[in-house]
């Protein structure tokens, strides 16, 4: 009732656009966009189609059980999970997470959600993906850090921001960019500082999102190269 109330009276005397359609706001809680560009946004389902490893989104499958688009086979990752399609409420509120340091009520419930619909129940220990420490400063903060900070508090799970490290400051990734340059820019670039509470663990990696996979498979390779049992992914968007 409360938030009902508050939400009104944000609404009338500080009105937000949505960033999508432009339409008013409705919910704090639903961040930068509207309810009705929520409910268009594809949001992961049970029944939907995806890549068994990297959560491809196969909406042209007939499978009725899981597929494999055998695009990822190289990667070094188990397995990734996403809360839904990279697009509209989904990729505006991760576009003004990069520089918002705080993720929305709507954004952590799917997270959770998608979280426990996973296969990754038996996670030992949560761990963001890194940003290099010229893009820490220029931001601020990492994005990843702060979902993986709400998963971890949901959960319970342990969280490690501080062991897993990227040592090269690459460009960012551009919507361009195809799956070889993307490859190169993340090439050697992270590092496990303290391999001893790695070994022998599940890590679930945390990212807003995961396109190529190049990232992730990266990130894993230095995880398991410390002694990780599984590596497993989940992020907030999978771009089609």
């Amino acid at each position: 009732m409360l938030n009902a109330v508050s939400d009104s009276l944000l609404s009338l005397f500080y009105p937000q656009n949505c960033h999508i359609c432009k339409n008013s706001v409705e919910n704090r809680a639903n961040g930068v966009a509207c309810e009705a560009c929520w409910k268009n946004t594809h949001i992961f389902s049970d029944k939907d189609v995806i890549c068994g490893k990297c959560c491809a989104f196969l909406p042209e499958s007939k499978h009725t059980t899981e597929a494999y688009c055998r695009q990822c086979d190289e990667h070094v990752y188990d397995s990734v999970r996403a809360v839904g399609v990279y697009e509209l409420a989904l990729a505006a509120s991760i576009v003004h997470l990069k520089t918002t340091p705080f993720a929305v009520e709507k954004l952590r419930f799917l997270l959770n959600k998608a979280f426990l619909a996973s296969p990754f129940l038996n996670t030992d220990l949560i761990v963001p993906v890194p940003l290099s420490s010229k893009r820490l400063l220029e931001r601020g903060f990492n994005q990843a850090g702060l979902i993986a900070g709400s998963l971890s508090k949901y959960t319970g799970i342990a969280l490690d921001e501080y062991s897993l490290v990227r040592t090269i400051h690459t460009p960012m990734h551009r919507a361009a960019m195809d799956k070889k340059a993307r490859e190169m820019t993340v090439k050697n670039a992270f590092e496990v500082k303290r391999p001893k509470l790695m070994a022998g663990r599940n890590i679930l990696l945390i990212d807003d999102i995961l396109t190529s996979g190049s990232t992730a498979s990266h990130c894993a390779k230095a995880l398991k190269k410390s002694g990780a049992s599984k590596v497993n992914v989940l992020t907030l968007a999978r771009a089609a």
